[in-house]
């Protein structure tokens, strides 16, 4: 019996190893079909492959083919979502500064150096409106600093090819800026050359033949609202004389409000060349910014400072001059004669040019001489006795706009 129970055992063990191996691999087989196999294996050896459906691949592949496809698909198509903007599309790029940047230094040297600005032939312009008025004009722009991506945005694309774009930290822009609140955007732009410029032609066609002359005008703020002025009077030009200040410095600029590029500007010229910018027969009148009780102190004296705004300064050539008549003990009068007449007379009827004065230097010897030899004469503002002289950016807004009001009511209209 023990042996019969020995040879069953031995019989009936390799049975339970056949059994639980058939239990495995039918599970195994279970799960790889639930894994949607390619291809099944049976014991028997059979193969059975497996058709796909035309939309589904395997997960393997599609794993693996899946970030080419992206790729490709998004160089060609690019992306879905994005549109390329106008500025992006045309190919502007800009370079971010960094600390000691060599860029930066040239912005403070252009605006406290004079002699810099002249030499280079530069300005520097701050905000957007002074900025879309310059490119407006024509004024070629070097270089663009800004804040934010958007100033540049709102600029006209095809004034911004092959310029240098620069993006900085505003507190940056606040060192340099001497504004209070600064708009993020500074240029350094060539410096105009008033024959090249195009104006608006609402300016061009509200043009008056009056022509104003600065004589060492040296107060920034005096001189932007004499050129602001004179764009709102319609002025055929500007003309600066030496000892003026310069009219593209910051504070002038700031104080012109984009007067600069609505009428002609001639700067920095001597008096010898001041008749080739005027109009042929053009009549020059000095104005006057005395009391009325002026004009019988004048007649007895021959001081300059009985005559408002004139510099009580002889110029040298006029020194030797003075002591030759010294020693001959002759007495002759060195001050043009010039008439004087009321701001409100009628001193329009040939083209006109008014010379304006500097408040502490007065006019120059040259401007009444320049007045006489033209048959012009003396623009008198009459002020109450004993007040003070007229700011010369007031005088020149009054005589200008009645220039204005004489030709308009010549015209009729």
């Amino acid at each position: 019996m023990a042996a019969l129970v020995k040879r069953v055992g031995l019989g009936t063990r390799p049975l339970l190893p056949v059994l639980q191996a058939w239990d495995l691999d039918a599970r195994r087989w279970v799960r790889a079909l639930r894994r949607s196999p390619v291809k099944v294996l049976f014991p028997s050896g059979e193969v059975v492959e497996r058709k796909l459906d035309p939309g589904k691949q395997p997960r393997k592949a599609a794993a693996e083919a899946s970030p080419r496809e992206q790729r490709q698909k998004q160089q060609i198509q690019g992306p879905a979502s994005q549109t390329p903007s106008t500025w992006e599309e045309s190919g502007l790029r800009y370079d971010k500064a960094f600390p000691g940047d060599k860029r930066l230094s040239s912005v403070m040297t252009i605006v406290k150096s004079r002699p810099f600005r002249e030499k280079q032939g530069k300005i520097l312009l701050e905000g957007r409106r002074l900025i879309a008025d310059a490119l407006k004009a024509g004024a070629v722009p070097q270089i663009f600093f800004f804040s934010r991506l958007e100033y540049i945005k709102e600029l006209p694309i095809e004034k911004l090819k092959g310029v240098s774009l620069i993006k900085v930290k505003f507190e940056d822009i606040k060192d340099w800026s001497d504004l209070v609140t600064p708009q993020g955007i500074m240029g350094i732009f060539a410096k105009p050359d008033h024959v090249k410029m195009t104006y608006p032609e609402t300016q061009l066609r509200h043009t008056l033949p009056i022509s104003l002359i600065c004589d060492n005008l040296r107060d920034p703020g005096n001189l932007g609202t004499i050129l602001r002025s004179a764009a709102g009077a319609g002025c055929i030009k500007v003309l600066l004389t030496k000892g003026c200040v310069d009219a593209w410095e910051p504070k002038v600029l700031r104080a012109g409000m984009g007067a600069h590029f609505q009428v002609p500007i001639i700067n920095n010229l001597d008096w010898e060349a001041v008749p080739d910018h005027l109009p042929t027969d053009t009549r020059v009148y000095v104005a006057d910014n005395c009391g009325l009780y002026v004009q019988a102190q004048a007649q007895r004296s021959n001081k300059a400072s009985d005559y408002g705004w004139v510099r009580d300064q002889r110029p040298l050539k006029f020194h030797e001059y003075e002591e030759e008549d010294l020693e001959s003990g002759a007495s002759q009068c060195w001050l043009p004669e010039l008439e004087v007449q009321s701001y409100d007379s009628d001193w329009t009827e040939a083209p006109a040019a008014v010379v304006i004065g500097g408040e502490t230097h007065g006019v120059s010897l040259e401007s009444l001489q320049l007045a006489e030899s033209t048959g012009g004469g003396r623009l008198l503002i009459p002020v109450v006795p004993g007040v003070d002289s007229l700011n010369s950016a007031m005088a020149a807004s009054i005589l200008l706009f009645e220039g204005k009001r004489q030709l308009r009511v010549r015209d009729g209209r």
